[in-house]
């Protein structure tokens, strides 16, 4: 099975231009846990991105900002200048 590995991670976070406080707020974690998965350890380590994470974060790069469940519309990211 591929994982995502921390410069995939970091190449996501800059491809949308987000800084990391910008990408923790989006998918609803604290900024220390960007850095952790950006870096690939925490204190000595290794930490995998979970599929949740990387589920979240191709739908992001897709443009949707949340989702209610079935049968309802997805909100999507409204981009500067809508």
């Amino acid at each position: 099975m591929t994982v995502m590995e921390p410069i995939d991670f970091r190449k996501w976070r800059k491809s949308l231009d987000m800084s990391q406080k910008d990408a923790a707020h989006i998918l609803g974690l604290k900024r220390r846990m960007i850095q952790y998965y950006e870096k690939g350890e925490r204190d000595g380590e290794k930490v995998k991105i979970p599929r949740s994470v990387r589920l979240a974060c191709y739908a992001i790069s897709n443009g949707v900002a949340d989702y209610h469940g079935p049968h309802r519309k997805v909100q999507m990211i409204e981009k500067e200048g809508d």
